[in-house]
């Protein structure tokens, strides 16, 4: 397991494009064991040693238990995302060192070992999603099964409940094609500025006579901008080995992959967030003129020009690299 600090290139790459891939971070035994534990909660008629059964979910078959998820492509186990087997893994020492060099030193709010889980409070509101921010531990296991259509229902996104950092652990080897997580570099910076509160995305509450506002509530300047986005950016796919991890932001457009890899393969990942002590705070104040206000000394002061071969090794979109120099 890697152990070395994040460096000065690479600090100014995350704050140029919003993302950072780092490899072999997790140690492999460890995600052996994760990987095992999640075969124990797999859907009904999908069975490991055969690829074959490798599908979407059917209907009579779904689970929309906000602790175990089975719908569609998606099989998402957050029932032990406060267990400290899968605590120790995602709160490691080097992944712990290399967000406090994001964000300050001692300044992270812990989890909680044998907390409430994401899925415990239930959907951020009637019929929709679980909060991702409601959990005293990770989000959890989430795995994409294979498809042979795109899903309509993945596309670019920003998350709309408050946090700093994002972290996703491929605790599989996952190929291209086969489901990653996928950024559009840079889009942080677009999409920042365009909201209320710098952290929060304003939310309507629900009653059942007035039921055509509900949830998350999107400006329209946002809405376009992310039209533009997929226009103008090409994606990254954030695809690699088991230990392999990706950092991202807050405000970084991204979304689930579409698993259509040949051979069949599903994506295991593991997902959380850090957040800072304070947040509660920092999430009343609108866009900052210097949107790093809130983050670490060492990120705000770090100013070297990145490489055009640091971006290579990033996959940063060869478009977007041409502006490097």
């Amino acid at each position: 397991m890697s152990c070395e600090t994040l460096t000065e290139e690479e600090l100014c790459f995350f704050k140029a494009f919003g993302y950072l891939l780092k490899r072999a971070v997790l140690p492999k035994d460890a995600c052996e064991d994760a990987i095992d534990r999640m075969w124990q909660t797999a859907p009904p008629g999908v069975r490991r040693d055969d690829p074959a059964t490798w599908k979407p979910v059917r209907n009579e078959d779904a689970s929309e238990d906000p602790l175990l998820i089975h719908q569609g492509t998606r099989w998402q186990y957050r029932s032990d995302g406060t267990r400290k087997w899968l605590l120790d893994l995602a709160y490691n020492d080097t992944i712990v060192g290399w967000a406090e060099q994001l964000l300050g030193k001692d300044t992270l709010r812990p989890p909680t070992v044998d907390g409430l889980p994401m899925g415990s409070y239930g959907p951020a509101w009637p019929g929709g999603p679980t909060d991702p921010q409601l959990t005293e531990g990770v989000r959890g296991i989430y795995a994409t099964l294979p498809t042979d259509e795109s899903d309509p229902q993945r596309h670019l996104h920003t998350d709309g409940h408050p946090f700093h950092l994002g972290v996703t652990c491929l605790l599989e080897s996952n190929p291209p094609g086969g489901g990653a997580f996928t950024v559009w570099p840079g889009s942080h910076r677009r999409f920042y500025p365009l909201f209320q509160m710098q952290y929060d995305q304003a939310r309507l509450p629900y009653y059942d006579h007035m039921p055509s506002l509900k949830g998350i509530l999107h400006p329209e300047s946002y809405l376009d901008e992310v039209q533009r986005v997929e226009a103008d950016t090409d994606p990254v796919e954030c695809f690699g080995d088991a230990g392999d991890i990706v950092f991202w932001h807050h405000r970084l457009g991204h979304m689930a992959g579409h698993n259509t890899a040949m051979p069949p393969t599903i994506r295991q990942a593991l997902l959380f967030d850090f957040c800072k002590k304070d947040l509660d705070q920092m999430r009343l104040d609108p866009p900052q003129e210097n949107m790093w206000r809130d983050w670490g000394d060492e990120l705000q002061s770090a100013e070297i020009p990145v490489s055009r071969q640091f971006a290579a090794e990033q996959r940063l979109p060869v478009s977007l690299a041409e502006s490097l120099p």
